[in-house]
């Protein structure tokens, strides 16, 4: 087997795997821009209220209103991480920014938007109670006030306590009870019913969230159009991604346990977890331009004088892999490495490591790659030896292609049992391809999908290792580097694959060009090594004889 030509199949399949991977949605999806927006109209807020599991009859849709210009009275509530909006007019968030994470490092003051009620871009959470009696009832259209419009978390507070209470009649009592944390993204939920009467009040809780759908735009050039953006749905055991053209016609309905739902783009989403232990019915469809995901409590009664505390825990923010976890099970999923997670997860948690340490993510992108090189080095040395006893004999080789360069066969022959004389195994040399590749592409899903590396700075010019290299200086230097190392190997005896051979180095180059510049980075330092590697072992093979 000609390593060469081997050589050329692996680089091939590989570079169309990316290729594939980047032009190509896994799910028709909304991505979502990362821009911040004035106030404008939001949209009518008369769509149907889920049912309640048990009732006599599925609830309706409470009275239409008309949209006011804004939130009737908002109440701004900022955290060290989070700026948000809750509108009275339901007691809802419908809006959050990210202080910590600007839209783009040139304009830090312009903060990333999640949530938002704006027609454009809405994203909004409709949380409430239901009540199987009818009349009125504390769901995302009633009324609901708070003693405040405005709170902060003080610099000594750990968390901080926002109260809505819904204006509806007695004798039942309603309230909104939100808890934010101290450098977290987990907002803590409480729907609260209390019963002053004196006869049973029977309902349920749900918490929904509507988001608008805009098909995805996928770019070469751009990473944010890389990732899957839209629904997705966890069972207890996986989460699935859902399309949105699917739900139009087949809309989901599930009861499940340990479950919760996200809507999740670039780096960011939106989640909600209601309580683990309990039977929630998830229902997930689409309604105009919006998808719809709902999760509903069962029916509950609360007895008089008896009070109902629903906990529901939002996470809104960027994928920060702990914080995931320490959320709910399987939410640091979204972090959506593909079929490579079981390489790309360890990979990740050893470059965190490394960077608790060097402090700089490109430094421990470099150091990682030196351990991976370190681990393989003897498998590799071997495959480097048989490649430079064949670069050694070359001459003899040169000499058998000029006797039987009529034959094909007869040089086949020839050549094999050059191979089996010298002990030489030509398909040796494919053997650092078939380690690299996964590493590789296990990189690549680390870089475009970790949160962490989103406009983490290096050195020098880069100042962000998502992204490519704004000056396409790392990917010359690769070029530059494999064109090196592909001199310390032997010549392939095919004129053709060695003239493929020759513009490798100017393929990868154009492709490394947009891919983002930690990706290189590594790409760049293999390289590095290996020809040090197999510099050091062409010597040791000379001094041999």
């Amino acid at each position: 087997m000609d390593n060469i030509r081997l050589l050329l199949w692996f680089a091939l399949l590989g570079t169309l795997w990316v290729t594939y991977t980047t032009w190509v949605a896994d799910h028709a999806a909304t991505p979502v821009a990362e821009t911040s927006m004035p106030p404008s109209a939001p949209s009518s807020p008369d769509e149907p209220l889920p049912g309640i599991e048990g009732a006599e009859e599925s609830l309706g849709a409470p009275a239409a209103s008309a949209a006011p210009t804004a939130p009737a009275q908002a109440v701004r509530v900022k955290t060290d991480v989070l700026d948000v909006l809750i509108d009275t007019a339901g007691g809802d968030i419908v809006r959050v920014d990210l202080p910590t994470y600007p839209v783009d490092k040139a304009k830090p003051d312009q903060a990333v938007r999640l949530l938002d009620y704006v027609p454009d871009n809405r994203w909004v959470f409709q949380t409430g109670l239901r009540n199987s009696a009818g009349g009125p009832e504390a769901n995302h259209l009633a009324t609901f006030q708070s003693d405040r419009t405005s709170y902060e978390l003080g610099p000594t507070e750990d968390s901080l306590t926002v109260t809505l209470d819904w204006t509806g009649l007695e004798p039942v009592a309603a309230r909104k009870v939100y808890t934010f944390h101290r450098g977290g993204f987990e907002i803590d939920l409480s729907i609260v019913v209390e019963n002053r009467g004196a006869v049973p009040w029977q309902g349920a809780a749900y918490a929904r969230m509507v988001r608008l759908h805009r098909p995805v735009e996928r770019s070469y050039t751009s990473v944010d159009s890389y990732s899957f953006t839209g629904p997705v749905l966890y069972d207890g055991d996986s989460y699935e991604k859902l399309d949105v053209e699917e739900l139009a016609t087949e809309p989901i309905a599930q009861t499940l346990t340990n479950g919760w739902y996200a809507g999740i783009q670039h780096h960011f989403l939106a989640a909600a977890v209601p309580p683990p232990a309990e039977e929630t019915s998830y229902q997930a469809t689409v309604r105009g331009s919006e998808y719809v995901l709902t999760a509903l409590s069962p029916l509950q009664q609360v007895a008089p004088g008896a009070v109902l505390d629903y906990p529901v825990r939002l996470f809104i923010g960027p994928k920060l892999q702990d914080q995931l976890r320490g959320t709910a099970e399987g939410l640091d999923l979204t972090v959506d490495y593909g079929v490579l997670t079981v390489l790309a997860h360890p990979l990740f948690l050893i470059l965190a490591f490394i960077h608790k340490w060097v402090g700089n993510w490109g430094w421990a992108i470099i150091i990682c790659t030196f351990l991976i090189k370190l681990v393989f080095y003897k498998l590799t040395a071997t495959s480097g030896r048989s490649m430079a006893r064949m670069r050694k004999f070359a001459p003899r080789m040169k000499a058998l292609q000029e006797r039987f360069k009529d034959d094909r066969q007869a040089l086949s022959q020839a050549m094999m049992e050059l191979y089996k004389k010298e002990k030489v195994n030509p398909a040796a040399g494919c053997l650092p391809v078939l380690i690299q590749m996964p590493f590789f592409f296990a990189f690549y899903w680390v870089l475009i999908e970790s949160v962490e590396m989103r406009q983490a700075p290096f050195m020098l010019w880069i100042d962000d290792l998502s992204v490519r290299d704004p000056f396409y200086v790392l990917p010359l230097l690769m070029g530059a580097a494999m064109l090196f190392q592909m001199r310390l190997s032997p010549a392939p005896p095919d004129p053709v694959q060695a003239r493929v051979m020759q513009i490798m180095p100017i393929v990868f180059t154009a492709f490394f060009a947009f891919f983002p510049a930690g990706l290189v980075v590594y790409w760049l330092t293999n390289t590095v090594l290996s020809i040090l590697q197999q510099m050091r072992i062409n010597a040791l093979v000379a001094r041999e004889g």
